[in-house]
């Protein structure tokens, strides 16, 4: 068997699955409609009554085993109760079936042998089938049999059925995939929809103290606001005014969450010495009486006590003879989109206030089939093995399917949908392998790995129409780039108005306060830092958890840090977007040296004709620009963007890259590896430096063609100024344009090697690079 070419390996390839159960055609109407459709056994078990006594002190503490071939599944069990009530269901799913017989077994919990109490048998062939949107299928009770047979004191209430995943009761069901799982770790396997929390901006805005009580009178006071909300620290300048009333007039930004759990603490602290602070007073503020504003119109101000606080024989008491005060404005700012996700993939750009909401313009849908080609993640009796599941993420809404366990090549087969509101954002999908499924809680605090990740960005896809792919899972390791496997998605984004999707592409791009307040980029950089930790702490505290590590993966927490193969990607980005601009040049160098003659004089003739009748210029520009992008039609992309390794320079890092990538920050690399990285970095640095430097002393030569720095050079100008005003205004534009483009064009027989005129008094001009150091 030939071994894939690399370049076909991490491809995007076009699937044709079975979607919906082949019950539709293009335009599918199933609920689930963008999966291949699933088959499951269901066994629901609601309750049992008059369970005779087992044990000794005559009761029994009842259980139910579920099998189905070498699958089991087990209910909880209840102390001394003949009547329990468990209201449990199970699923198995048909391509894992191994039996014809379904066998349901009440059980007794004993400390050395569970006994039989009775059970129920089921051939597979006389299960009824039920398919959604059916009514759902009423339990029935069951007599209680022994393993001969006979019937027995007790009846058990059941509802067995085949369906689908389309099932109301597939969601809360436990899974046959998860038979392997006990106690704890059932919870981690399940499919779970997630919300990340509501964020706000706090600004608070520190305006003035009044009466502080410095212990040392006779020195002028060093006051500065220092201002916590939750793991966000902040403190103000010291103020400029060295008295008992300071005044800051200084804004200080917060990112909260709803709800709001934690206080805006506030102190005032006078600077007494190096590293030595005095509290000069204190104050609790709840964000739950916080003023909201949606606009930028100021919000009023409101003084505040301060408490201070003093030790009294080892106990803190606090003082109240004299209150001072804090002048504040404070308000969350709903006018912002809270930043928690790289602007170049934000899902979301709403506001946060939703009075200040648009209406939805479509519905995104995602239909997670299957991955296959999954690499061995972790070791389990003494083989390779990966529990693999899906997280997905669009807007608030988190979604992450169920674990299918100890397979390389899991079938989800699950459907998700979200509301669009601005088809310039991006859904982001990742794969993970669960680590937390036998005890992994207790051993060491394991966190679950990365298989892959993908991105789609909705205004790249056709509306209605279902986009089948299976994407590579690339993941870069210490070694290189490595292909962990394919996942095969199924989307749609569907647009409820073509109008208002039209007028979103006429909007900003964030909500207006970014633009009439804006927040300088330290301050984004910083705010957008704590909004990534409150949503992954947040959705760590769900039942069961979203870890720590699937949150930042999945927000690009790390996108920040400086990587030489990063650099060198965009350096090569940036030589794409001017390699056309190039080309141009490149080729108006061919027509002027007169490469193809026949090219060259059609040209000319062009260029006579734009030039006797100059208003063609403008519509002949456009209408260029429209038989490109027509005939560009053709070749138009037909597949959604995917993860490119070649753009990405993953294929081409150097195993020292490598590393220094994955190092920490600070570095944990021996000192004299870090002094190398060093110089490499001041070389690379050093280029950046000399090319800036260049277009800087470009643009400051343009500057002194008129500052008489060099008096002759400006002198020159002024006088070529002069002389080509007069000639210009006694002769026709027609004419001027017309010798000058044919001077362009001239044939290379009148050509010099040498550069022309203007080019050597330009290369002449002083720049400022004389006064630098």
């Amino acid at each position: 068997m030939q071994r894939p070419h690399p370049a076909e390996e991490f491809a995007l390839k076009e699937t044709s699955p079975t979607l919906g159960g082949g019950l539709a055609g293009d335009k599918l109407t199933s609920t689930y409609d963008l999966v291949e459709q699933m088959q499951y056994l269901y066994v629901r078990v609601v309750k049992a009554k008059d369970l005779p006594a087992k044990d000794v002190t005559g009761s029994c503490d009842p259980y139910v085993e579920v099998k189905l071939g070498n699958y089991k599944g087990i209910t909880r069990h209840f102390e001394k109760k003949s009547n329990p009530e468990w209201n449990q269901v199970f699923a198995f799913s048909k391509d894992r079936i191994q039996s014809s017989v379904v066998e349901v077994v009440v059980k007794d919990k004993d400390l050395v042998k569970d006994d039989m109490i009775g059970r129920v048998n089921f051939d597979l062939n006389e299960i009824p089938k039920r398919v959604p949107p059916d009514s759902p299928l009423a339990p029935q009770w069951y007599r209680l049999e022994d393993r001969k047979g006979d019937k027995v004191k007790g009846e058990l209430m059941l509802a067995v059925w085949m369906g689908t995943q389309a099932d109301e009761a597939f969601p809360d069901a436990w899974h046959s995939d998860a038979a392997v799982v006990s106690g704890e770790g059932v919870a981690n396997i399940r499919s779970k929809v997630y919300l990340s929390p509501k964020l706000w901006y706090l600004r608070v805005n520190v305006i003035e103290a009044q009466d502080l009580q410095p212990s040392d009178r006779t020195r002028p006071p060093e006051v500065y606001v220092k201002a916590i909300l939750g793991n966000q620290a902040l403190r103000t300048r010291i103020s400029p005014m060295k008295s008992i009333n300071p005044m800051w007039n200084e804004d200080l930004m917060f990112v909260a969450a709803e709800p709001f759990e934690e206080q805006l603490l506030l102190s005032v602290d006078d600077r007494v010495a190096p590293n030595k602070d005095e509290v000069l007073g204190k104050c609790a503020i709840p964000l739950h009486n916080v003023q909201r504003r949606l606009d930028h119109k100021p919000v009023n101000t409101r003084w505040y006590n301060l408490e201070k606080h003093i030790i009294v024989e080892g106990e803190k008491k606090k003082e109240t003879k004299f209150a001072s005060r804090i002048h504040l404005r404070i308000c969350l700012d709903g006018g912002y989109h809270v930043l928690d996700e790289s602007t170049h993939y934000s899902s979301d750009l709403r506001p946060t206030a939703k009075q200040l909401w648009k209406p939805s313009i479509g519905v995104l849908e995602l239909g997670v089939l299957s991955a296959h080609g999954l690499v061995p993640m972790k070791t389990r009796d003494q083989r390779g093995t990966t529990d693999a599941y899906c997280v997905a993420k669009y807007g608030q809404k988190w979604v992450r399917t169920r674990t299918i366990i100890d397979s390389f090549m899991p079938k989800w087969n699950e459907q998700y949908t979200w509301e669009v509101f601005d088809p310039c954002t991006v859904i982001t999908i990742g794969v993970f392998d669960n680590s937390h499924l036998h005890g992994g809680d207790k051993v060491g605090g394991s966190k679950d790995s990365r298989i892959g990740k993908v991105r789609i960005r909705l205004s790249t896809l056709e509306a209605d129409r279902v986009y089948t792919h299976s994407y590579p899972l690339l993941v870069l390791h210490p070694s290189g780039v490595k292909k962990m496997g394919e996942i095969q998605l199924a989307v749609r984004f569907t647009c409820s108005s073509l109008i208002n999707m039209l007028y979103m592409y006429s909007q900003p791009l964030l909500p207006k306060m970014h633009y009439l307040h804006p927040l300088s980029v330290m301050q984004l950089d910083n705010l957008r830092h704590q909004a990534t930790q409150i949503v992954s702490m947040r959705l760590s505290r769900a039942e069961p958890p979203l870890r720590k590590e699937v949150v930042e993966f999945m927000l690009d927490v790390d996108s920040h840090i400086w990587s030489l193969r990063r650099s060198k990607a965009n350096f090569f980005r940036i030589m794409g977007v001017l390699g056309s601009l190039i080309a141009v040049f490149k080729w108006f160098d061919q027509i002027c040296n007169w490469k193809n003659p026949l090219t060259t004089v059609l040209i000319h003739i062009l260029f006579i004709i734009l030039v006797l009748y100059p208003e063609l210029i403008l519509p002949t520009i456009f209408l260029y620009l429209f038989l490109i992008g027509i005939w560009y039609y053709r070749w138009r992309p037909r597949h959604p963007p995917h993860m490119d390794i070649q753009l990405s320079h993953a294929d081409k890092a150097l195993p020292d890259e490598l590393d220094e990538e994955f190092d920490t920050f600070p570095s944990s690399r021996p000192s004299d590896l870090v002094r190398m990285r060093y110089d490499r970095l001041r070389s690379v640095a050093g280029r950046i430096q000399t090319v800036v430097g260049d277009l800087a002393t470009q643009g400051e030569r343009l500057q002194s063609l008129l500052s008489w720095r060099d008096p002759r050079a400006t002198a020159l100008f002024v006088i070529f100024c002069l002389i080509a005003a007069i000639a210009l205004y006694v002769t026709p534009f027609q004419v001027v344009a017309l010798l000058a483009g044919l001077y362009v064009l001239r044939h290379p027989r009148f050509r010099h090697k040498l550069p022309s005129v203007p080019l050597n008094f330009f290369r002449r001009l002083p720049a400022r690079t004389d006064s630098m150091l």
